[in-house]
């Protein structure tokens, strides 16, 4: 026979739908517009930068030496490429009306290179290109180069924080359950690494195993990663002590169930909301991290290039060609911006105590 199951009801006699703490946790981050629209931008940069290769256009190793410097435009390149030689031309011949016959030469050639650039603006399908946020000094596609250096920072920020939070998880909860000598130890383990000069370290790692002048990705990461874990151990070591002695984790040891078993199937999966608020406010700072070692010329470096490579290459050239270091420095800021925002409505979304608020 089958057993009728019953279902809940309130004060009232009326039945109660139950709701799953993630389903609770995404109705109370809908109410955040903020967070939903930074939901989706971070969405949007993630999708962009994954699918990228798909794209043959989005290519940031394509060099077109005629397209060097062109300012951001929606319209053909060919056309601007005709524009930046006329003008060089008008400023030639009026140094050479002015008595500078020495340009007379260069002048000539610039005539002889603007006719050829008007007779390959129908037939050469490179002319008819358009980039948006302009070229570099090598003809490259700004927005290709912006994306790609996407790609990069976003793995070295994703790469970096899962790293710190595996290492964070597991001292964190073995420290917090078995207490003791053990946690005295591995917590003034802690507390030292929290005593070092955490970007000096990274920057002599990277300048040590440099490889012929290109650093290694595996060492960025390591280095990244090395310290980063000290914090998410702590606070997963503060949630473990809390909830140890609770009579869900009393029932699963007179149950019979091993130190790992409760740690990893009762124990963790009751801080997970703790855990991805602080992966999600930690990428930010990894991506900030990358960037900044990038920009000082340890971190990523070509062929590969990251936004902090990026800026750093654009740095050089922001008062002639503004729009190199405009680019990749307003796509990153957007993307931190948002990434905070997500990060915050986050934490209020898995706060269970955020439910009296609205």
């Amino acid at each position: 026979m089958s057993r009728k199951i019953e279902k809940a009801v309130n004060e009232f006699n009326q039945q109660m739908k139950p709701v799953s703490l993630w389903a609770d946790a995404w109705k109370r981050l809908r109410r955040n517009k903020m967070a939903l629209i930074s939901l989706w931008v971070v969405g949007f940069y993630a999708l962009v930068a994954v699918t990228a290769p798909l794209f043959s256009f989005l290519d940031y190793r394509t060099q077109v030496i005629e397209h060097a410097n062109l300012p951001p435009s929606l319209r053909p390149a060919g056309e601007l490429v005709i524009e930046k030689l006329e003008a060089r031309h008008a400023l030639i011949k009026e140094r050479v009306d002015e008595g500078m016959d020495s340009l007379k030469p260069e002048m000539e050639r610039i005539e002889a290179d603007i006719q050829k650039a008007k007779d390959e603006l129908d037939t050469n399908p490179v002319n008819k290109k358009v980039y948006i946020f302009g070229t570099d000094s090598l003809g490259r596609d700004m927005l290709s180069k912006t994306i790609y250096g996407a790609r990069i920072s976003m793995m070295v920020g994703l790469v970096g924080t899962l790293t710190a939070v595996f290492v964070g998880i597991l001292i964190g909860a073995i420290s917090g359950y078995i207490g003791g000598w053990l946690d005295n130890l591995l917590m003034r383990f802690v507390d030292i690494m929290y005593g070092l000069p955490y970007m000096l370290i990274v920057i002599i790692l990277m300048a040590m195993f440099r490889k012929e002048g290109q650093s290694s990705i595996v060492i960025l990461f390591v280095g990244i990663a090395l310290v980063s874990w000290l914090t998410i151990a702590r606070v997963v070591r503060g949630q473990i002590i809390s909830l140890k002695n609770s009579e869900f984790v009393e029932a699963a040891r007179s149950m019979g169930a091993s130190t790992g078993r409760i740690i990893f199937r009762h124990l963790l999966p009751n801080t997970i909301g703790v855990i991805i608020v602080f992966t999600s406010l930690s990428l930010p700072s990894f991506i900030m991290n990358e960037s900044f070692l990038s920009f000082l010329g340890i971190g990523v470096s070509a062929p590969l290039s990251s936004w902090g490579s990026l800026v750093s290459e654009g740095a050089n050239t922001m008062e002639l060609y503004p729009w190199q270091l405009l680019a990749p420095a307003i796509e990153m800021t957007v993307f931190l911006f948002f990434m905070n925002f997500l990060g915050d409505g986050l934490r209020d979304a898995l706060d269970p105590q955020s439910k009296n608020r609205t």
